[in-house]
């Protein structure tokens, strides 16, 4: 029997013994779901505090309950440990390490050459072995199949290797680690087969490709898709609030087209790990070949600079009340990249934090998944939510559209609020700006003073 037919008859008995590297937001689902197929999973992680939260059955995923995860560890299906020792028993191994950017712009490979030194140092026949880690095209290649060849054996005969692209969406109610499509591309053909019979086992769908390279472009176009067409819509944001025109409405409007339209909506920046990151390695990747992405250049332009658009729109809203930046309350609502998540990677309110204390706001926040934050190296607790205290603030911004905020109720007790998420419509109050729709003119704000404070004396009478 070859190599081949050992690690694929292991894998279709569910004998084989799975490593997954890394216990952060892919690798824990992963190592789940792997332990409910039937599999004895190692869930390796190099911080012991992790390590001890896991083995006591505390999760620390959104998307794994400690229910899921107690119940793994008391079947002996799931075991989380620091020792990569264990990878030289195992027969599959999965590393779902960090894969961030340097201030330069350019990939740190730095977590992934660990994770495949240590799998070198325990590398044995019959070893499948998957990157998930988002990265460049190649680096499945260059960094895995490459080492494997200088141990002396033979990728495709003696170890298998392949690249499958993370799809995680944290947070998301219907698509989860098993039910999402699985994109799998080994160094060769036989490469692919051995890990789409593993992912076969585990998943819903596989969808096998021609080449780890294929597969690594395929998450990095999904994330480019995203990332440059919200900047186009964040960049139709500011083209509308100088034409007096309110995007929400036209986004709406135009999301009834039933071909030939995918809605995007503007915010106030993007976050998490993929989308503002994995497109600037596709850049980076492509100027080796004398090739420079006009679009992923400009969309990270425009996106980035959305916290800055924010914090001069709460300038012009406070102007409106004859009131500096400096000096003045500021509560954001929202600290997470997105909506009813704990994940404050890459977040956009934490620039919109940074850039409004720059300017000498007195700022606080408040988030229901976020208790506190680091800013410039200070822990920052929240603040909570009450109506004596929201009536405080000079101005509101609603940064995160958490399902948990009680928009009618924030409205009726804040005295003016930045909307950057569109959360408050269909809710009254000519308090309430927009992100994407003109700031009031002065004129036009003192005006409509009357009709406003009319509203607050309803609201406080009862009205809401």
């Amino acid at each position: 029997m070859n190599d081949m037919d050992g690690i694929r008859r292991a894998i279709a008995a569910r004998r084989a013994t799975v490593a997954v590297i890394g216990q952060g937001y892919v690798g824990l689902p992963l190592a789940m779901a792997a332990a409910a197929a039937g599999y004895t999973v190692h869930g390796i992680d190099v911080d012991p505090d992790r390590v001890r939260r896991l083995a006591a059955g505390d999760s620390y995923v959104l998307d794994v309950s400690g229910e899921e995860l107690r119940a793994a560890l008391a079947a002996g299906r799931y075991r989380p440990t620091a020792d990569f020792g264990v990878l030289a028993s195992s027969d599959v191994a999965v590393i779902c390490v960090p894969t961030p950017l340097r201030k330069s712009k350019d990939p740190d490979m730095s977590y992934i050459a660990g994770a495949v030194a240590e799998v070198k140092a325990r590398l044995h026949r019959g070893m499948l072995i998957i990157l998930e880690s988002t990265t460049y095209p190649g680096t499945t290649d260059e960094l895995i199949a490459a080492e494997v060849e200088k141990a002396g054996l033979r990728v495709g005969e003696d170890v298998f290797v392949c690249f499958s692209p993370e799809r995680v969406d944290p947070g998301n109610a219907v698509y989860k680690t098993t039910n999402t499509p699985k994109v799998i591309g080994g160094v060769t053909p036989a490469c692919t087969d051995v890990g789409t019979l593993f992912y076969g086992q585990v998943m819903e769908r596989v969808v096998p490709v021609g080449s780890a390279r294929v597969a690594e472009m395929v998450k990095l176009l999904e994330n480019t898709f995203r990332a440059v067409n919200i900047g186009l819509v964040n960049e139709m944001a500011l083209m509308c609030e100088r034409m007096d025109i309110d995007i929400w409405e036209v986004v709406d409007a135009a999301a009834t087209k039933p071909f030939g339209f995918m809605p995007f909506y503007p915010g106030p920046g993007i976050g998490g790990h993929c989308i503002p990151l994995d497109p600037m390695y596709l850049s980076w990747k492509a100027k080796a070949y004398d090739f420079y992405n006009k679009f992923i250049e400009l969309a990270s332009d425009i996106n980035g600079n959305m916290p800055r658009h924010v914090v001069a729109k709460v300038a012009e809203a406070l102007n409106l009340e004859g009131k500096p930046v400096r000096g003045s309350r500021v509560l954001i609502l929202g600290m997470a990249y997105k909506r009813d998540i704990d994940d404050v990677r890459e977040s956009p309110s934490l620039e919109i934090f940074r850039l409004l204390r720059l300017q000498g706001a007195r700022v606080d926040f408040h988030d229901p998944h976020v208790p506190r934050i680091r800013e410039a190296g200070e822990v920052v607790e929240g603040v909570a939510l009450t109506a004596a205290g929201l009536g405080e603030y000079d101005c509101v911004v609603l940064a995160t559209n958490h399902s948990a905020f009680d928009y009618p109720w924030i409205a009726a007790h804040a005295r003016l609020i930045l909307d950057t998420r569109n959360a408050f419509k269909g809710v009254g109050g000519g308090h309430i700006l927009k992100l994407g729709k003109p700031t009031p003119s002065p004129e036009a704000w003192e005006r409509d003073r009357g009709l406003r404070e009319a509203a607050v004396v309803g609201r406080e009478q009862g009205g809401v």
